[in-house]
Formats: structure tokens, sequence, C-alpha cells
């Protein structure tokens, strides 16, 4: 299994999906098992949970930095 694949795959359907972003909200694991399909090893669930976790964190950070560049912007 391709983690950092399935890390991206997880996160944008969690972008797109409100009741999925809510389920991950609330219950990580169990969102994560739910997109998946599957029953991983705990190991293997908590590297994934814990890598999706810190990509919204950074695109989150990504989109914050853009809107205060574009209140410096040309007019």
């Amino acid at each position: 299994m391709d983690i950092a694949k399935t890390i991206e795959d997880l996160v944008k359907k969690l972008k797109l999906d409100k009741v999925l972003s809510d389920l991950f909200s609330k219950d990580p694991l169990k969102a994560v098992e739910k997109t998946l399909g599957v029953k991983l090893p705990d190991d293997q669930m908590k590297a994934i949970v814990d890598g999706v976790k810190a990509k919204l964190s950074v695109d989150k950070a990504g989109e914050a930095l853009g809107a205060v560049k574009g209140l410096f912007g040309k007019k």
C-alpha cells in the first residue's frame, strides 16, 4: 500500500465530502476505515490518520497565507 497516495486521496475526499469530514473530526480511525473499506493494522491506520491530519493542517496554513498575501496585493 502506498501510504502517501492513500493520504492524498483521503484528503481530497475529506475536502469534497462534508459528512466524511465531520466523521473524521469526531472519529478519524472510523472515517479512514470507512473510506478505505479495509481493516488495516493499528500502526498503519495511525500513520494514515496522522498523515491526513498533517496534510490538512499544511493545506489550511497555505490557504491562510494566501489570504494574507492577498491583502497586500496590487490593486
